[in-house]
């Protein structure tokens, strides 16, 4: 099927559905006989389009503690997108309808707020990005992985919904090859060296015994109020589950994505040479950048600019430590030294531990606002580290047993650097992802769906302003761990050049390994799972760079305006205060914050 026919069905399912939501709408108004206020009609909409949210997201509506569809996965046919798209066109004509002008301030930002979401998912709807449901980051088979993670299951119902959905494991995989193979029609795929990559993940999932799955977790401690007969019933279900559905599952898509996917998997790398790519591509960046003025050829520019600059605060640390070679032996000798490096991974966690404890103690005196939420520091699961990346954070789910999870990788210990360890936890943990996140999750008086709203500029970029606060927040003990803060700073700047050059100039793989590995002391196992997470994964990760620096030209906006009066504890608290923006909005809530504090 070409694009032209998706559209087609598009527009006539959503013509159908808008029909039909008018109808109803009409009728509702002609039966109450009142007319609402615009921010009564605001707090409809939110409260319908939130309901039809995670009615439609099974597995999100349990991250949100919401559990009533517990027992489902997520339906992702064709089918299914066109129903999404046409409801969401008709939230946003709804929206649009809406006098702006008599809406109170707090409600004109969850106006704009949800106006933005919803034109985001029309547009992934529009471009069909279900064609490509996974990247060497996250996939669909993943969240299924995951789904047990920090949920809470107190009764026989909770294992009985949680068996129902690994039984439920076969369709959703069906439907996202359906999807796939919609993808190889239409000349829409992953790259074929980025198939290869994860293809292993994937074999890895297939076990003869289903115990020793990671699906079967929930059941290796069953709640201790379940009699003894009920945990054995329990256990042979799950058993049988995951050898009758989930692992043949697993199977069936591994002879999918390692055979007729594969085969048909392109050779080019970049967006802009697939079909419909430069459209695809633009889409990318205004998703993870939230900006709508800027242009690859801009952010190409920028990101060699912020090189140069990087590269050489890097060379005046080079010639502190009086070390006589060149930079490209320097970085030799971080990537080879044994003194750089953990000798097991409990040495690196706990060296990761101790750091983020250094960094806790200091908090309060860069943050008034400090959320309750605690997290840990805990191993990437080793059946997806080999081809995962160096860290991540993983949000507490709503009501779940477990705190924040910040996720190192452990695999390859002689490619997981000490000196890089500060800065990756500023970034992961504390003051970056788990604090933003934390506190988002803890706002009050907000509409749910911002609770657990992610904009990647304000959250990757938030996590490296993180990376540089670490400077003046004391917590840097040696020029090496400053050096490892600018080499990931040069990372996040070589990340523009490169996502820009494979994706809209027609770089080669080996291009980006090669600029990577020059600017950086990132070792060769980083460089290049980091390449392949960008062929991947188009524009994510120009949200770092371009982020860090709005939110840098954001404060220098208000310590301008203040002088005297600014405070560096007021002014996080204000950036973070309204959880996650897009750039345009956090902007205007720091203008508030400016003349509030005048």
């Amino acid at each position: 099927m070409n694009n032209n026919n998706l559209n087609k069905s598009y527009s006539i399912v959503s013509l159908l559905a808008f029909i039909g939501l008018l109808f109803y709408s009409t009728n509702l108004m002609a039966d109450d006989q009142v007319s609402i206020s615009a921010n009564e009609q605001l707090t409809q909409i939110i409260d319908e389009r939130w309901d039809f949210s995670l009615k439609e997201n099974p597995l999100s509506a349990t991250r949100a503690g919401v559990n009533k569809y517990n027992h489902l996965l997520n339906r992702v046919s064709s089918k299914d997108n066109d129903r999404r798209l046409a409801a969401e066109r008709v939230f946003l004509t709804r929206l649009i309808d809406i006098d702006i002008k008599t809406l109170s301030a707090e409600n004109r930002i969850n106006h704009q707020l949800l106006q933005w979401v919803i034109k985001g998912a029309i547009d992934g709807y529009q471009l069909n990005l279900s064609r490509i449901p996974l990247n060497t980051f996250s996939s669909f088979y993943l969240s299924v992985l995951n789904m047990s993670n920090g949920l809470v299951m107190n009764n026989i119902e909770d294992y009985q919904d949680y068996i129902s959905r690994l039984n439920d494991i076969p369709r959703y995989f069906n439907e996202n090859i359906i999807n796939m193979r919609t993808g190889i029609e239409t000349d829409f795929t992953l790259p074929k060296i980025v198939v290869e990559g994860i293809l292993p993940t994937v074999q890895a999932q297939i076990y003869q015994d289903p115990t020793k799955s990671s699906l079967y977790k929930p059941f290796l401690n069953i709640n201790n109020t379940i009699s003894l007969a009920n945990q054995t019933l329990l256990r042979a279900h799950a058993k049988q589950a995951i050898s009758k559905s989930a692992i043949p599952a697993f199977t069936t898509f591994t002879e999918f994505f390692g055979g007729e996917y594969l085969q048909a998997a392109s050779k080019n790398i970049g967006a802009a040479q697939m079909n419909n790519g430069k459209a695809y591509y633009a889409h990318q960046i205004k998703t993870y950048t939230t900006l709508t003025n800027i242009s690859a050829r801009q952010i190409h520019q920028t990101g060699l600019s912020e090189v140069k600059r990087i590269r050489e605060e890097m060379s005046a640390i080079i010639k502190e430590l009086n070390f006589t070679g060149t930079f490209e032996e320097f970085t030799q000798f971080l990537r080879t030294d044994p003194q750089f490096y953990a000798k097991s991974a409990k040495e690196l966690l706990k060296e990761a531990s101790y750091i983020a404890k250094r960094i806790d103690y200091v908090m309060p005196e860069f943050f008034g606002k400090l959320p309750r939420n605690p997290y840990g520091v805990v191993p990437v699961p080793k059946e997806i580290a080999p081809n995962y990346t160096t860290a991540s954070y993983n949000n507490a789910l709503v009501g779940g047993n477990r705190g924040g999870a910040y996720w190192l990788n452990t695999y390859q210990l002689d490619q997981r650097p000490l000196y890089e360890l500060t800065a990756l936890t500023l970034h992961e943990a504390v003051p970056g992802h788990h604090h933003q996140s934390a506190i988002s999750s803890e706002l009050q008086n907000v509409p749910k769906f911002r609770l657990a709203l992610y904009f990647s500029a304000y959250g990757e970029g938030w996590g490296l302003y993180s990376e540089k606060l670490g400077v003046e927040m004391g917590v840097y003990d040696t020029p090496y761990d400053n050096f490892g803060r600018l080499s990931y700073e040069m990372w996040r700047a070589c990340r523009l050049v490169i996502d820009t050059g494979i994706h809209a100039q027609g770089w080669s793989r080996q291009q980006g390994v090669d600029f990577l590995s020059s600017n950086t002391s990132l070792s060769q196992a980083n460089v290049r799972a980091e390449i392949d997470r960008y062929i991947s994964w188009p524009g994510q990760a120009l949200s770092y760079k371009l982020g860090e620096l709005a939110i840098w030209k954001f404060r220098n906006k208000a310590e301008k305006a203040l002088g005297d009066r600014f405070s560096l504890r007021d002014f996080h608290d204000a950036l973070l205060g309204n959880g996650a923006l897009p750039l345009t909005m956090v902007e205007a809530e720091i203008d508030r914050f400016i003349a509030a504090s005048n």
